[in-house]
């Protein structure tokens, strides 16, 4: 296992059908299971965070054809709802479905387990991947997927968490079961097989969980709903990437980003 708590491999990446199969069920229900799935109680608190290190970066475009891989009711296209034309949300839980977003009704499938998607290549003009990638075992086959249904020219919007997130061997609270987060490293070297270009890639989420933890009931929505500690934390994520350390273990490798956001386009 020091091979991947010392994030040289990503956990799961190399796992058998089987071993896939068996992730895939104890996942299916877990994000919704930790109590998202009450949908008059949640609220999506990512917003800013998606504008400020993603759509910013837009510049305005219109999109034809969405994907959101992972993107339980799609609430993360509501700022840009007016700007698509169509929206398809793979998504495994059954808890988790929209009817609407906006005055849209997106199509939903289900994943297939093997994470190879039904779809053919060049489909999608943007590509959303917002904390979905870390609930995945295979995860070189899902991206190189992504990849090619998206359209050259088109956009890839990825955010997840960079750091081990704990011992994923043992229960953890708030957590899923088999969520781990992906190095950089392993991002970097996946990038490299493909003719992509970053537009954008951005740190985020120094030490937020801790200040939400203690400082939280101070606010009406989480501190990473405001633009002004959105902008403070892209700054001081940018300042403390060199301290990321993928399984932490001191106190003082802690004091760093937890998660990076990506921006890429796809040039042919």
């Amino acid at each position: 296992m020091k091979e991947y708590f010392e994030g040289v491999k990503l956990y799961g990446n190399d796992f058998s059908l089987d071993e896939i199969k068996n992730w895939y069920e104890e996942e299916t229900e877990g994000y919704a299971d930790l109590g998202s799935k009450d949908k008059k109680s949640y609220s999506y608190g990512y917003h800013m965070v998606n504008d400020i290190h993603g759509f910013n970066k837009l510049k305005n475009q219109s999109f034809e054809n969405v994907l959101g891989f992972g993107s339980a009711w799609g609430y993360e296209f509501e700022p840009i709802i007016d700007k698509i034309k169509r929206i398809t949300i793979i998504e495994p839980s059954d808890n988790l479905v929209n009817n609407k977003i906006g005055n849209l009704s997106p199509y939903y499938v289900k994943p297939v387990i093997n994470g190879i998607l039904t779809f053919d290549d060049n489909t999608f003009d943007l590509i959303t991947c917002f904390g979905t990638l870390h609930h995945i075992p295979n995860v070189s086959v899902v991206l190189s997927e992504l990849i090619r249904v998206l359209k050259p020219n088109g956009y890839l919007l990825l955010r997840e968490p960079i750091i081990s997130m704990g011992d994923w061997r043992k229960p953890r609270m708030g957590l899923t079961r088999n969520e781990r987060g992906i190095p950089v490293s392993f991002f970097e070297n996946e990038f490299a097989k493909y003719s992509l270009g970053v537009v954008s890639k951005g740190y985020c989420f120094t030490m937020t969980s801790l200040l939400q933890r203690n400082i939280g009931f101070l606010f009406n929505k989480p501190i990473y709903s405001y633009k002004t500690y959105v902008l403070l934390d892209k700054y001081i994520s940018r300042l403390l990437k060199h301290n990321v350390k993928y399984h932490a273990t001191k106190k003082i490798n802690r004091i760093s980003p937890q998660s990076i956001f990506y921006v890429l386009k796809k040039i042919k």
